[in-house]
């Protein structure tokens, strides 16, 4: 993987999925940044707005300008869009 790629995960508190997602990252030493949407409507009124969803979790991925979002749940959707990096 690319040095310059960025991680950033939304995610909630109790979200077992979410959880999953950050144990993945954490075990393949793949830094990631983590947003919190729990009791913050504001944050999940931007995921609307990128992608038109507002269920967690989400990862985006990406450099520069240029982010690919991982919206479907599961950590196979996942490891598919970590390869392109």
């Amino acid at each position: 993987m690319a040095k310059d790629v960025s991680i950033v995960v939304w995610s909630k508190q109790g979200c077992s999925f979410c959880n999953e997602v950050k144990t993945y990252l954490e075990e393949k030493n793949l830094p990631y940044q983590n947003i919190d949407v729990t009791e913050h409507d504001d944050r999940r009124d931007i995921l609307e707005a990128k992608y038109g969803v507002r269920h967690v979790p989400v990862v985006e991925i990406g450099q520069g300008n240029a982010f690919r979002a991982v919206t479907e749940v599961g950590i196979e959707y996942l490891e598919k869009a970590l390869e392109n990096y």
